[in-house]
């Protein structure tokens, strides 16, 4: 049975296999007899599986991966460890979406759950569950005691749903582990694909996200946000957090306890945030960044660079706020 609850995964594929859909002709791929499991991150990989790395801002969980093989560049390889077989490819994107399609053929499109159960069967199923008008559910969902779920909404199969959890009206939620006590208001998408995808010869190919969404304990997210699962890492919500409305937080971000974003606010894809992080709306937030504890920035920023801990940074591109200040009085 596959680890992941929520895609089909075919495999296990001899690496030799994997190595020719790449297009390696080495004899020493090719001849290998080490079967792959699994397509995984850098740090979740052990040595039955494959990984990728795309960027030195990974170098020190790169070095300490337990993966089998990793899909990466000539430039990057140094940063692997010995134990590693190094798959050297000029688009190491293009190569990860190749090899996730082949483990996870169905993940690149998000195919409509057809194994729905309406409003009228639920009562049974869940009597401790407060149902609204014209709710569907899907298979194998679970739902804690005295929650609800609001009108028209969906919750789709596998999905897990915590104690006094309040979901609002018209909201869907796939690929998405929800803990206790979380306020998730009308509109939301939770769960759905991330904006993933591979620019080759004229021609957008899809990128599978085999991700989830993690929402921990008394988050509120707000009306019509959209938080996208993970593409091989998970995306996460830390406790206590909360998110104004029309929030979209993009494919494998990790947001800390204790935060507070405004409406409006994007996050691109692969950022971290520490606890205690304050964000003022329609700011925006490139991805691959690492923002620190206890950061305040503010409304309307675009943060393109890493903040430490305990910054309060502002303007388009985000300074130093003491820095901005004196750029505004200066004639």
């Amino acid at each position: 049975m596959s680890e992941n609850l929520f895609f089909e995964k075919k495999g296990p594929f001899p690496l030799k296999e994997i190595c020719k859909l790449l297009g390696f002709e080495n004899k020493n791929f090719n001849n290998s007899s080490l079967q792959i499991n699994d397509f995984k991150s850098l740090d979740k990989a052990n040595n039955k599986d494959m990984t990728f790395l795309n960027s030195a801002k990974y170098q020190n969980i790169s070095s300490a991966t337990k993966a089998a093989a990793c899909i990466t560049t000539s430039n990057l390889s140094k940063f692997l460890p010995d134990t590693c077989i190094i798959l050297n490819v000029k688009n190491v994107l293009y190569a990860v979406t190749q090899v996730t399609k082949k483990f996870y053929p169905k993940a690149d499109m998000d195919i409509p759950d057809q194994d729905l159960k309406n409003s009228d069967e639920l009562k049974k199923l869940y009597p401790d569950v407060t149902f609204g008008k014209n709710v569907f559910i899907g298979k194998n969902v679970k739902i804690g005691k005295y929650s609800t779920i609001g009108s028209n909404s969906i919750i789709e199969s596998n999905v897990i749903i915590g104690d006094n959890c309040l979901i609002g009206s018209s909201v869907t939620i796939l690929k998405t582990l929800i803990s206790n006590n979380v306020y998730i208001q009308d509109g939301s998408k939770i769960g759905i694909k991330g904006f993933g995808f591979i620019p080759i010869k004229k021609k957008n190919i899809r990128t599978p996200h085999i991700g989830k969404v993690i929402i921990e304990e008394g988050v509120e997210v707000g009306a019509n946000s959209t938080i996208d699962r993970g593409s091989l890492a998970d995306t996460i919500i830390g406790k206590n957090t909360f998110l104004d409305n029309q929030v979209h937080v993009a494919h494998n971000v990790q947001i800390g306890e204790n935060c507070m974003i405004a409406g409006q606010v994007g996050f691109a894809g692969s950022t971290t945030l520490g606890n205690d992080v304050v964000i003022g709306g329609q700011a925006g937030i490139s991805g691959h960044l690492k923002i620190g504890n206890n950061v305040k920035i503010g409304g309307g920023s675009g943060v393109i660079n890493d903040v430490p801990d305990n910054s309060q940074v502002m303007g388009y591109p985000a300074v130093p706020l003491k820095d901005f200040i004196k750029q505004r009085n200066v004639k």
